[in-house]
């Protein structure tokens, strides 16, 4: 595979020829600094993540450089051994952290992790793993999941589509200058050939980063993953590489840009954080104080930064900061595993460490052998076919994970009943309960098909056509009636924080013969309140789609005239703002308050359920999990695990017999203290929902209340 467009004429403004930069490795080492740092202490460094728009950065301008180079030295570009240079570089080292983070995965990580896992690294492996983890982060449910061993290759991913669509652009620009050129000067072609250069490289850059603003606006869960959401990033250090040297800079002003341009680098890994619109208009800064540095060190063999930046333990960093890259990720994920528990300061210098050593061995033996093995090294098609030969290992290695996986998960069905024992679970808090260790070990501590809040039966079939909107299905009809005439009819309405409840719902409604709606919107609030995110800002696409199915499902309830409502969400991390600067608890309670009346006023009856208290707001969600002997180091104090709630604030303000708030906190908490495990049932199935099994253990108390409401005026 090869492309060749020849010109006799030399391209304007070429890069000079390579040199070792001292400054771009000390960048390469900043960003990785960032990024790790990042990594192991998000609190300390939130806004760490800028490192990857530097590699970003460092990256457009050195594969531009090559490019642009090649052209003006041949006329044309051979794409084969372009392509066989980046496998040659960049995948020995990927494909071999690959294989070792499955073997650790599978090792020491529990196995529901497994398939999810699995197919990130098959992702990863296909350089896709940036458009796997886009498409989840659109499913509320998998935003919950434990991150992978693999969740960093997507920037990796990002990076290798670039390699492989802007060599075919910079060609495009040069066939199409090269097409419109008529017999003509030197000058005149080196011109066309500067301005289609200019064109693509611009219309790059501004079409990306136009997209990169509004894509973050509207969805910035996706966007922070796009590619074409950092397209315009590669673009700004690829106009560096070609009209670089055309913007002349004295020692003096090359010497404030480059400290300018560190200094953005380190203000934005500084102020940014995890609530910051991100990519958009704020990667700017990082992306600008990258393009400052490289373009001020491009006519100077060093600047006053020097003294720090070309020390030899920095460009040591620099030069192992691909490896420690691909090393660092995975072995923050799996040593809580390794070491028994959550992570402290000694273990994360631990993983420090080991990451440094293992990205040394890696760049000494894999990147740098890779590079210079003889066998593939002047073969292209031997590059390719090691590639391939690669990606087979990788997907047969995820085909026997997955297969080990799916052996395991067959035993792992709800069972049909659960019927709580005195001291199991939440009845270890109820009254008069006399439990000699009500908080010890748990019977199980794995998380399995038996234990997701989600769980659906049969009986619910396929998603209604109601309360539809594009690709998002909120609605199911679940019939327990068994033909009953005039069965009691219930809607199940909420966010995922009702749909936990749905396994005790299904159960009353076996028992009693009714039939259940249900409808969710993950993260939104049934709620007539200015809302605007779950625990950070949304798109303005998504605020809008929220809103929207909100009134409607208000409209379609009060039209289909049920027996009861029961509402439950987590109203204590959706946003609301309705311009008054009230508080947060007082918008929401207000809200509820005013849907809750109007489904009263239709002679509707209505049942909320108090939010649980929080686990992974308060304490690691693996906790249960890396404390099996001692779950007890697991409890946080009530009033941090579980401040007051909009729900039962709403239920106060009520006045009215058919408007109840169900709060079992005590069945979480006894009087100082919220458990992860109570009565030897794990509380929660993930950071934010609850165990199906202790669910449905709580079943009888649901039950009863909604039968004092039906009761309440005949």
């Amino acid at each position: 595979m090869s492309a060749s467009l020849r010109t006799a004429d030399t391209l304007v403004a070429a890069p000079k020829a390579r040199v070792f930069r001292t400054d771009i490795q000390a960048l390469r080492a900043v960003a990785i600094g960032l990024v790790v740092l990042n990594h192991l202490w998000p609190v300390r460094l939130p806004g760490g993540y800028v490192g990857v728009d530097v590699f970003f950065v460092i990256s457009g301008f050195l594969i531009t450089g090559h490019l642009v180079g090649e052209m003006r030295r041949t006329g044309g570009v051979r794409l084969g051994a372009f392509y066989a240079r980046r496998i040659r570089r960049l995948l020995p080292a990927a494909f071999l952290v690959l294989a070792v983070s499955l073997v650790l995965m599978v090792v020491l990580l529990p196995y529901p992790r497994w398939e999810r896992g699995a197919w990130e690294v098959a992702a990863s492996a296909g350089y896709v793993e940036n458009w796997f983890l886009a498409s989840m982060s659109v499913n509320y449910s998998a935003i919950n999941d434990a991150a992978s061993v693999v969740q960093h290759y997507w920037s990796l991913s990002v990076e290798e589509q670039f390699y492989i669509v802007w060599p075919l652009l910079l060609l495009a620009a040069l066939a199409v200058s090269r097409r419109t050129a008529a017999p003509a000067t030197r000058r005149g072609t080196r011109a066309r050939t500067g301005n289609a250069l200019i064109a693509v490289v611009a219309g790059v850059g501004l079409l990306s980063f136009a997209a990169s603003v509004v894509y973050t606006t509207v969805a910035p869960s996706q966007a922070y993953f796009a590619t074409f959401t950092r397209g315009w990033e590669f673009a700004v250090g690829g106009a560096i590489a070609i009209f670089g040297s055309r913007i002349p800079l004295g020692r003096a002003a090359a010497e404030i840009v480059s400290l300018f341009g560190f200094a953005l680098i380190v203000f934005a890994a500084l102020v940014y954080d995890h609530t910051t619109a991100f990519p958009g208009y704020t990667a700017l800064v990082p992306v600008l104080g990258t393009a400052a540095v490289i373009l001020a060190g491009g006519g100077f063999a060093s600047l006053w930064h020097a003294k720090v930046t070309a020390l030899r333990p920095v460009q040591w960093v620099g030069g192992i900061s691909y490896s420690l890259y691909l090393w660092h990720w995975p072995l923050i994920v799996v040593a809580p595993f390794v070491i028994g528990g959550e992570a402290t300061t000694l273990s994360k210098l631990a993983v420090l460490a080991t990451a440094l050593v293992l990205a040394a061995l890696t760049k000494r033996f894999v990147e740098d052998a890779g590079q210079t093995w003889g066998y593939w090294r002047g073969s292209s098609r031997r590059a390719f076919g090691l590639m391939v030969t690669g990606m087979i290992i990788i997907a047969a290695l995820v085909a026997g994970v997955l297969a080990s996986y799916n052996g395991q998960v067959e035993g792992d069905r709800p069972p049909d009943d659960v019927i709580a024992s005195t001291c199991e679970g939440p009845s270890a808090l109820a009254p008069g309960a006399e439990c000699a260790d009500p908080f010890g070990a748990a019977d199980y501590s794995v998380m399995t098909e038996k234990n997701e809040y989600f769980y659906t039966p049969a009986e619910c079939g396929d998603f209604m056509p109601i309360l539809t909107y594009g690709d998002l299905k909120t609605t199911h009809e679940c019939d327990f009636s068994r033909g009953v005439q005039d069965p009691t009819r219930v809607w199940l309405v909420g966010d995922s924080h009702a749909q936990q409840w749905q396994g005790a719902v299904f159960d009353m409604a076996e028992k009693n013969g009714w039939i259940v709606y249900t409808s969710y919107y993950g993260g939104c609030p049934v709620a007539d309140v200015e809302f605007t995110g779950f625990r950070s800002e949304w798109g303005a696409a998504d605020v809008e789609r929220c809103r929207e199915w909100s009134r409607d499902l208000v409209e379609t309830i009060i039209e289909d005239d049920p027996d009861l409502v029961i509402t439950a969400m987590a109203s204590r991390l959706q946003l609301v703002d309705d311009g008054s600067d009230r508080p947060q608890i007082d918008q929401m309670s207000q809200g509820l308050s005013a849907y809750w009346a109007r489904w009263n006023e239709a002679g509707i009856k209505v049942l909320a359920i108090a939010d649980p208290p929080f686990n992974g707001e308060v304490r690691s969600p693996d906790c249960v999990l890396l404390n099996t002997d001692e779950p007890q180091s697991c409890a946080r104090p009530r009033a941090v695990a579980h401040p007051a709630d909009p729900i039962v604030a709403a239920g106060a303000a009520a006045g009215s017999a058919s408007i109840s708030v169900l709060d079992l906190t005590d069945r979480f908490c006894d009087a100082t203290s919220c458990y992860a495990v109570v009565g030897g049932i794990p509380v929660y199935y993930d950071a934010d929902h609850l165990n199906l099994e202790y669910v449905r253990l709580l079943g009888p108390e649901i039950d009863a209340a909604t039968e004092r409401l039906l009761a309440e005026n005949g």
